[in-house]
């Protein structure tokens, strides 16, 4: 279960346990599910991340967590939200479609698609923001922070997240609002994140991402 690449994180010695004791705890269901638990990571390996995109906690309705963040399984009946304005700014900055709600195919271009939380009990959206998985995201952004990336960071949360994280001068950081319904049009509409990250590394010799699928 636990992402081999990312094996020697201190979080997986010395906070782990305590955590997956938490999560088994819980009285009802937990999502994403078990085996999609560190997804983002099993999809990444650390040499492999080239764009970084934090979220918040993984959606808490039944079937639409994978756990990349922002993700939604194939085939989901509900609305999309934050993804559906995340295509939105996306055909509106590069003018291509994308239908395809699951996203693991930019995580296998190298774009770590992390929670801050990595899992959250049904209907109670947070309730594990601060059981320990801080732990392992500073761990992660720690390991992440010696070479240069690309970092795409949605809302206050992750800002904060990044600014404790992420202080290579060298970074490319995209700040703006949260693609939520809430939030989208305070800024997350128009400011064009992925022909920003495309050009950052194509001016480094570098693939752009196809982030359309």
């Amino acid at each position: 279960m636990i992402p081999a690449a990312w094996a020697d994180l201190p979080f997986f010695r010395d906070d782990w346990p305590r955590v997956r004791a938490r999560l088994t705890a819980e009285p009802g269901p937990v999502y994403p599910p078990e085996d999609r638990l560190f997804a983002a990571l099993d999809l990444c390996a650390p040499d492999d991340v080239r764009v970084v995109i934090l979220g918040q906690d993984p959606y808490h309705t039944p079937g639409k967590a994978d756990g990349l963040a922002f993700s939604i399984p194939r085939g989901f009946p509900g609305r999309l939200d934050s993804l559906g304005n995340i295509f939105k700014e996306l055909q509106d900055d590069l003018g291509v479609m994308r239908t395809r709600t699951e996203l693991d195919d930019w995580a296998r271009q190298g774009v770590l698609l992390l929670n801050t939380a990595l899992s959250v009990p049904e209907g109670r959206p947070k309730a594990h923001a601060k059981i320990g998985w801080d732990r392992l995201v500073a761990d992660v952004l720690a390991r992440l922070d010696a070479s240069p990336r690309a970092a795409l960071l949605w809302g206050g949360p992750a800002q904060a997240v990044a600014a404790r994280g992420l202080q290579n001068p060298d970074h490319l950081r995209i700040e703006s609002a949260h693609p939520s319904p809430l939030s989208a049009w305070r800024g997350f509409f128009g400011s064009r994140p992925f022909s920003r990250v495309n050009d950052w590394l194509v001016a480094r010799g570098q693939a752009p991402i196809r982030w359309a699928g």
